[in-house]
């Protein structure tokens, strides 16, 4: 994969002479693959899990296992492949562990002023941007989070990134079906969540 223009000096090898540089001793070979790939990283996480919070943290696993697990990539897939089913399977780790232990609200809080300016330690109400564009994408991303974790994982990457569904099921450790499969049920789901399915 060419590296993104944003830097003076690129470094000619690919992906994956990198991650072989890496592992014979280069310290810098790692971090220019991260440089060249965490964009879409992070835009993928961001959109598997809903919160910003939770896919910076997610990222940030991923990556430390790539690091770690770097003597053991084969080349059987491109590294961006690896790298995307680390993210994924970082997100839905964290969305699975989050299910068994459910966070509580925050307990309301005696603001500065005294009884009168309490608060409750959640984000104040913003009024979304009604723009349509900015409004169909806060509704769509509002009507992923409802969709179970798989099948949210599979239309962002096959949907909103184009990655060919036989990329996907790699990336899943899925067989290509079964993404096609929870593709078509998420986007069956969205259409109904979205109002677009019709009137029943």
């Amino acid at each position: 994969m060419t590296p993104p223009a944003d830097g003076d000096a690129r470094d000619p090898r690919t992906d994956a002479e990198l991650v072989a540089a890496h592992v014979a001793g280069d310290p810098d070979a790692f971090g220019e693959v991260v440089r060249r790939h965490r964009d879409r990283l992070w835009a993928v996480a961001l959109r598997t899990t809903g919160d910003r919070e939770e896919a910076a943290d997610a990222v940030q696993d991923a990556l430390v296992s790539a690091l770690r697990a770097a003597d053991r990539f084969r080349g059987d897939s491109a590294v961006t492949t690896w790298l995307h089913r680390i993210v994924v399977n970082a997100c839905l780790d964290r969305a699975r562990r989050r299910a068994v232990r459910p966070t509580r609200p925050l307990e309301e809080e005696v603001g500065p002023g005294g009884e009168d300016s309490r608060r409750t330690g959640a984000a104040p109400a913003v009024v979304p941007d009604q723009t349509p564009s900015v409004q169909t994408r806060l509704d769509v991303t509002q009507a992923l989070a409802r969709l179970p974790e798989a099948q949210r994982a599979a239309l962002v990457l096959v949907d909103m990134y184009d990655v060919p569904v036989a990329e996907a099921a790699e990336i899943l450790g899925v067989a290509v079906g079964t993404v096609k499969s929870r593709c078509s049920r998420g986007r069956a789901a969205l259409a109904e969540v979205l109002g677009v399915a019709g009137n029943r």
